[in-house]
C-alpha cells in the first residue's frame, strides 16, 4: 500500500483532524458535557465533511497555536484568529468568515480618552493580540504611548480587571466587548484601532496546497448553503447596542430580586433551562408580580386574560401561578414550531409567538419565503419581522398587522438577559466551590479541574 503523500491524504489516513483552538465564548467551550463554540461547530462540520474524527486541542496562547501549526502538531488553528499582515507572513489563512474591530476599553466613571496620546494609566493587552501590530504603528505618532503584554491574563480576564479598576485600559475585539458588557456594565468603548480584521483559520505555509484547497472548498459551500449565516446568528445575532443603565439595573435585580423567585422558575421550567424562563419573565415584567401593561396583560409572565384562562391561571398577579402558566404556554408554543426549524433556533420562534402571537410568527415565515429567504432561519425571519408593520406587506399575509420590530428586539433582549444569567449563575457556583474547598479538611482531595465560568459563558441557546 502506498504511503499518503499530501497533507490532506495524511489527515484522512490518520483518521483525525487536529485543530488547535483557545477557550472562549465564541471559539470553544463546554457546557453540560457538550462542546460548543463558533470555531468548534465549523471544525466539526469540516471534520465530518472529510470523514474523519475531530480532535480539538486547546492551547494556552496564540503563540502556542502558531507554534503548533508551524511544527505540524496541529493541522490548523481555529480560535478567533485575526488575519493581519504580520501573521500572513508566518501562516496561510483560509477565507475570512466574520470580521471584528479592535476597541480600546476603559471603565465608566473615569475620563474617556480623546485619542491615544490622552491615555493616563496602564494599558495591558493579552499576549499575541493582533492589536500589538496596530499599537506599534500608532507609537510613531504618539511617542509616549506604552503598553504591557500579559502572558497570564486573557482578554476576558483583562476586561474583568478594567471593570474592577485594577487596569486602566485594554484592547479587545468588539465581539468580546459586546458580550462582556452584559456582565460588567462598567466597561465602555473609548477608541477604535482599525476598521476591522477578518477572522480565519490558520495553516502552515507549505508547498503542499491540499489542505488549503480543501478548506477553501469547504467554506465556499458553507457560505452558499447558509451555514455561516446560521452560526453568525447563533453566536452574534443577539448582540445589539449596549444600554449601560438597563444592564446595570438587570444585574442588580438578578442579584437581589431573582433569588426570591428562582425556585419557582426552576420548578416550572420543564425541559427548558430555568434561566431562559427567568430571562423571559424579566423582559416581560422585570420580575414584578403586580406588573400591568396598557393592553391589560398582567403578572410576572404578562399573560392575557384568555391565555391565563387557557393555562388554568386564576390569579395572574400570583407569582407561582403566573410562572407556571407562562412556562406551560411557552412550552406549548415551542412544540408548535415547525420541525423544519433547526432545533437550536426553535426557541426564538417560540419567543416571537409569545410576544406577538403564533399566527403573526407564521406570517413572518411566509413573508420570508415570499422574499426568497429561508423561513426556517431565524436570521432571515427576524429581518422581515418589521415588514409586518407595513401595509403593503401585512396585507399579503393572513393575520395582518403586528409590531414586528418590537418582536425582534424582544427576542434579542431575552437572549442577552439569558446570557447574563448563565454567567452570573456560574460565577456564583464558582464562589460556592471556593468556599467548599476552604471548608474541606486538609486530607480530603477536592476536584478543582472544572472551570464553570469558562465552560458556561454562552452566546446563545444550543439544543
Amino acid at each position: 500500500m502506498s504511503q499518503p503523500t499530501s497533507q490532506l491524504e495524511q489527515i484522512r489516513a490518520r483518521g483525525e483532524l487536529r485543530v488547535g483552538t483557545m477557550y472562549g465564548p465564541t471559539s470553544y467551550y463546554q457546557r453540560d458535557d457538550s462542546n460548543l463554540g463558533y470555531d468548534y461547530e465549523l471544525a466539526k462540520e469540516y471534520a465530518d465533511w472529510l470523514g474523519v474524527k475531530l480532535v480539538m486541542l486547546p492551547q494556552a496562547s496564540l503563540q502556542a497555536l502558531e507554534q503548533g501549526v508551524e511544527s505540524g502538531k496541529l493541522d490548523l488553528a481555529a480560535g478567533a484568529i485575526a488575519i493581519t499582515p504580520e501573521r500572513r507572513k508566518r501562516m496561510r489563512f483560509g477565507p475570512g468568515y466574520y470580521q471584528v474591530s479592535p476597541k480600546l476599553v476603559y471603565r465608566q466613571g473615569t475620563p474617556k480618552p480623546k485619542d491615544f496620546g490622552d491615555l493616563k494609566g496602564s494599558l495591558v493587552i493579552a499576549a499575541g493580540s493582533a492589536s500589538e501590530e496596530a499599537l506599534r504603528a500608532l507609537k510613531e505618532q504618539y511617542t509616549d504611548l506604552n503598553w504591557t503584554i500579559s502572558k497570564e491574563a486573557d482578554n476576558e480576564e483583562l476586561l474583568r480587571q478594567v471593570a474592577e479598576g485594577k487596569v486602566d485600559y485594554t484592547i479587545v475585539h468588539d465581539t468580546i466587548l459586546a458580550r462582556s458588557q452584559r456582565y460588567y456594565p462598567e466597561l465602555a468603548e473609548a477608541l477604535t484601532l482599525e476598521n476591522h480584521y477578518q477572522i480565519g483559520w490558520a495553516m502552515a505555509k507549505l508547498p503542499d496546497d491540499s489542505l488549503y484547497a480543501s478548506v477553501i472548498d469547504f467554506f465556499g459551500q458553507r457560505f452558499l448553503d447558509g451555514s455561516i449565516a446560521q452560526l453568525d446568528e447563533k453566536y452574534f445575532g443577539h448582540v445589539q447596542n449596549f444600554d449601560f443603565v438597563d444592564t446595570r439595573t438587570f444585574m442588580q435585580r438578578a442579584k437581589t430580586l431573582l433569588p426570591r423567585y428562582q425556585r419557582l422558575f426552576q420548578h416550572h421550567s420543564g425541559k427548558l433551562d430555568w434561566r431562559l424562563l427567568a430571562a423571559l419573565s424579566y423582559q416581560e415584567s422585570h420580575w414584578d408580580p403586580g406588573a400591568k401593561s396598557y393592553t391589560g396583560v398582567r403578572g410576572m409572565m404578562m399573560l392575557t386574560e384568555n391565555t391565563a384562562k387557557a393555562m388554568g391561571v386564576r390569579d395572574r398577579t400570583h407569582p407561582e401561578e403566573s410562572i407556571e402558566g407562562g412556562a406551560r404556554y411557552l412550552l406549548q408554543l415551542l412544540e408548535q414550531v415547525p420541525d423544519s426549524v433547526p432545533q437550536d433556533e426553535k426557541f426564538w420562534f417560540a419567543l416571537t409567538a409569545y410576544n406577538i402571537g403564533y399566527g403573526h410568527m407564521m406570517d413572518a415565515r411566509r413573508l420570508a419565503k415570499l422574499q426568497g429567504k429561508n423561513p426556517d432561519s431565524w436570521s432571515d425571519v427576524k429581518e422581515v419581522l418589521p415588514l409586518l408593520q407595513e401595509s403593503r406587506w401585512h396585507s399579503k399575509v393572513r393575520y395582518g398587522y403586528a409590531r414586528g420590530s418590537e418582536a425582534r428586539n424582544y427576542v434579542n433582549n431575552v437572549r442577552q438577559y439569558y446570557q447574563s444569567l448563565v454567567w452570573l449563575d456560574n460565577e456564583q457556583q464558582k464562589a460556592r466551590q471556593r468556599e467548599n474547598q476552604l471548608d474541606q479538611p486538609d486530607d480530603i482531595a477536592v476536584d478543582t479541574t472544572a472551570d464553570p465560568v469558562t465552560n458556561a459563558v454562552v452566546a446563545a441557546v444550543s439544543g
